[in-house]
């Protein structure tokens, strides 16, 4: 039997780089001030007045492969078996002073995230654990104003927006294979 992967999808062409996603989640989590789970890049091209402007909003892309999990000295990152949604358990972590932080150093999209006290354990984007149980989408997806962000099955979300894995700014990996979908952003002229 195939198991469910809950991804991500995210509409580039809807984000206006707000920032209301990172902000909902800090507040939801209790993050500290130096710690983001969803991370929003914004990228600029061309000249005014041909200018073309591009978000992107990442958090954890709970990887088909997580390559962070296999680095982990401590099995403390693990791939749950019903979902597909990448955890941490923060008992086994052994910190980053400790390992060094291998997950962080490996991860080509910046997910694993440590705070500043001292040997900090590893934190990142569950999915809103605690709201999927209510059946309830995560706190980034329901605070966007721009309904840029979308959550859920990714069978479900490619057979309602499409397969694309790339957009500009995206290293795509086929060998970990992140679990998000993209709408991406085109400009309307050359730029």
């Amino acid at each position: 039997m195939k198991r469910e992967q809950i991804g991500f999808y995210f509409n580039q062409s809807r984000c206006i780089g707000c920032y209301t996603c990172t902000i909902a989640c800090k507040d939801w989590h209790n993050l500290e001030l130096e710690v983001n789970w969803r991370i929003v890049t914004t990228k600029e091209q061309g000249k005014f007045p041909n200018l073309f402007v591009t978000h992107l909003s990442l958090s954890c892309n709970h990887c088909t492969n997580p390559i962070c999990a296999t680095v982990c000295p401590n099995n403390a990152i693990t791939k749950r078996e019903e979902d597909g949604i990448v955890v941490v358990d923060l008992n086994k972590c052994l910190g980053k002073d400790k390992c060094g932080a291998v997950c962080k150093n490996v991860c080509p999209y910046s997910s694993p995230q440590f705070g500043t006290e001292e040997n900090a354990r590893m934190q990142k984007c569950d999915l809103c654990l605690d709201r999927w149980v209510e059946n309830k989408k995560p706190i980034c997806v329901e605070a966007c104003p721009m309904r840029a962000l979308d959550a859920g099955p990714l069978d479900q979300l490619k057979t309602k927006y499409g397969n694309i894995k790339k957009v500009d700014g995206f290293f795509y990996s086929t060998k970990i294979d992140p679990s998000i979908i993209f709408n991406p952003k085109t400009p309307s002229k050359e730029i």
